[in-house]
């Protein structure tokens, strides 16, 4: 026998008749069927492209099944389950963001060939994207209409719009621990995006300036601002990606394609945690 063969244990299951298998579990004959080239000619680059963005809106659903979780954590008091959700959530994004270095390998000469077969579909139209960004607090109702005719996403993406955001539930959790935090944050209008709201930071500062006290909100405050740093550095990574495969060409659903991306990298979800870091400090 070569030394270079590994022989199969005694134990090991060979007769799958019957049984399920791991392709039956993960309905892998669907999953691998679902890459549809529209080039004519089918392009060799573009089976990357269909990859690189079906596996990003796995990874997307993932991500907002945590997100969501972790919500729900919060507004349960449980504290400890949705650091340990958020610290999931951050890696889900990591992984995310290094999966732009894959397509970046995709020139742009290679993209052009199969660009046009794009017609006016976009990453813009990721009903899931916009679903993780209205639960982090990013919300704009005016995205609705980007789903107008796909029903569920609409129902989806209305249904979060009417639901606090994951900050919503923080700083509701630190109102129940006693933090005077101001009754117009808890009470706000949920349906609209988050905006800075100037007297949340030195209700913030006494969980920096008190961390024995305070310890797992002080934890949890970071762990907001580290999640926050990864999906800026994933709007980044797309930002550069997308500069360097299509320069400063309109993007195909019609946005103005870097500028457009770009001006996402001024959005913050968690504002009031990157403010108290002056307050802190001085």
């Amino acid at each position: 026998m070569d030394d270079n063969t590994r022989d199969l244990e005694e134990g090991i299951v060979t007769d799958l008749e019957d049984k399920l298998s791991y392709a039956a579990y993960l309905d892998l004959p669907r999953l691998l069927s679902a890459q549809h080239p529209r080039s004519s000619p089918v392009q060799h680059d573009e089976l990357l492209f269909i990859v690189q963005h079906q596996t990003s809106e796995l990874w997307l659903k993932l991500l907002l099944h945590e997100l969501v979780a972790v919500r729900a954590h919060l507004g349960g008091d449980d504290l400890g389950s949705a650091l340990k959700g958020l610290a999931r959530v951050k890696r889900i994004v990591e992984t995310l963001t290094v999966q732009w270095s894959v397509l970046a390998t995709l020139t742009p000469s290679e993209y052009a060939e199969f660009r046009p077969f794009l017609a006016s579909s976009s990453g813009f139209q990721s009903s899931q994207y916009r679903a993780v960004e209205f639960v982090l607090g990013n919300k704009n109702a005016s995205m609705l209409d980007v789903f107008a005719d796909d029903a569920p996403a609409h129902a989806h993406l209305s249904r979060l719009l009417s639901e606090p955001t994951l900050y919503d539930e923080f700083l509701r959790l630190l109102a129940r621990r006693g933090l005077p935090v101001p009754t117009a944050v808890l009470e706000r209008d949920v349906t609209q995006g988050h905006v800075f709201v100037g007297d949340l930071v030195p209700v913030l500062a006494t969980v920096y300036r008190d961390r024995p006290a305070y310890w797992d909100l002080y934890e949890a405050s970071e762990t907001l601002v580290d999640l926050e740093d990864a999906f800026q550095l994933w709007r980044f990574r797309h930002l550069q990606t997308v500069q360097r495969m299509i320069g400063h060409q309109p993007g195909t659903g019609g946005s103005s394609g870097v500028p457009f991306l770009r001006r996402a990298l001024d959005l913050t979800f968690f504002p009031e945690l990157y403010a108290v870091r002056a307050d802190v400090g001085s």
